[in-house]
């Protein structure tokens, strides 16, 4: 009497070809992983707007005080807080053709929200190291990082790459000093409402520089003679000073082919300004902002055009969940395969 034990097998064993089962769980675990982190990789490229507040409709915030000497021009408003008005001065000579706010409720709110915009900005990411100087660089969209100070000595042009959405974020650890002659240039749709200038301590505007983009500073702005600044001088803790300077309010065309503008009026009026859609979009657009104690009332028609990128997808998630799904079935599959090919008989 014996016992004997075998296992089942097929005839040409040795030369069957390889079982599914060896191939279906790694197949199965890399569709889960593209799954996984195809969406989380796009999601973290997408970057924080900045946003100014009431801010937008300033030239020129101040905290300690405001300065100015000769003929400079405001196309916005001017605040200070906490500095009382007592600390502006050189207007006249200097030109606001906004209002002017100093240590009352508005000037405290610019400041509210300048300390907003400034951490936002400095929390932007990922970012990407530059050099001191960027003269003579052309960027395209992202956040540009020193951790000391930054300087221009030439021309720096930044490309918006045909996106009127792109943003730069420039964020300097400690000061940001331009020389004289030196300019920020646009091209492809890139717009100085986009570009913001996040300073450490303070900022510098050389003699005769054309400069573009909105200046978050901790501390000090220093404007010298002859400077045109499309943008703004946003100082949280110091003092601005200007002498013959010209600031506009950058205008910013949204992808709906409708222009934004800073409207210039004084204390309890409102003006708007229309302006005509672009060729990417119909019908006129204005906006109002009402000053100290005033009102403002839009008007116009709203325009069409492509919406603008939003940075995530929105078929990833579906996408993503399909993958997973039939990655978790072919590993049930090949479990049970697994199972089947395990039997042993006795006889």
């Amino acid at each position: 009497m014996f016992c004997s034990r075998a296992r089942t097998s097929l005839v040409g064993e040795a030369s069957r070809p390889r079982p599914i089962s060896l191939w279906i769980e790694p197949l199965a675990a890399a569709l889960i992983g593209v799954a996984v982190l195809a969406p989380a990789g796009v999601a973290e490229a997408a970057q924080t707007p900045v946003g100014l507040g009431t801010d937008a409709a300033y030239s020129v915030i101040g905290g300690v005080s405001v300065s100015n000497t000769g003929a400079s021009t405001l196309s916005g408003d001017l605040g200070l807080s906490p500095g009382n008005a007592s600390s502006i001065t050189g207007f006249p000579p200097g030109i606001v053709a906004g209002a002017t706010n100093a240590a009352n409720g508005p000037a405290l709110q610019a400041q509210t929200d300048l300390t907003t915009a400034y951490n936002t900005a400095a929390g932007e990411g990922p970012t990407t190291a530059v050099a001191a100087d960027l003269a003579g660089q052309t960027l395209t969209p992202g956040i540009y990082n020193s951790a000391s100070s930054l300087g221009l000595s030439g021309a720096l042009t930044l490309n918006g790459a045909g996106n009127p959405n792109s943003l730069f974020v420039f964020q300097a650890g400690s000061t940001l000093t331009t020389g004289s002659a030196s300019s920020v240039n646009l091209i492809n749709g890139a717009q100085a409402c986009n570009v913001y200038w996040q300073v450490g301590s303070s900022a510098t505007l050389g003699t005769g520089s054309t400069f573009r983009g909105n200046i978050l500073a901790m501390q000090s702005i220093t404007v010298t003679t002859g400077v045109s600044v499309i943008g703004r001088a946003l100082a949280r803790n110091g003092s601005v000073t200007l002498d013959t300077d010209t600031f506009t309010a950058p205008a910013c065309t949204t992808p709906t082919g409708t222009t934004t503008t800073t409207p210039k009026g004084t204390s309890g009026t409102a003006n708007a300004s229309a302006k005509t859609a672009s060729p990417t979009g119909t019908g006129t657009a204005a906006t109002g902002t009402p000053g100290a104690t005033g009102t403002g009332t839009p008007s116009g028609t709203t325009g069409t055009g492509t919406l603008p990128f939003t940075g995530m997808n929105p078929l990833l998630p579906i996408v993503g969940g399909s993958l997973v799904g039939f990655g978790l079935l072919l590993m049930g599959m090949s479990n049970a395969r697994r199972r089947r090919s395990s039997t042993v008989t006795t006889t």
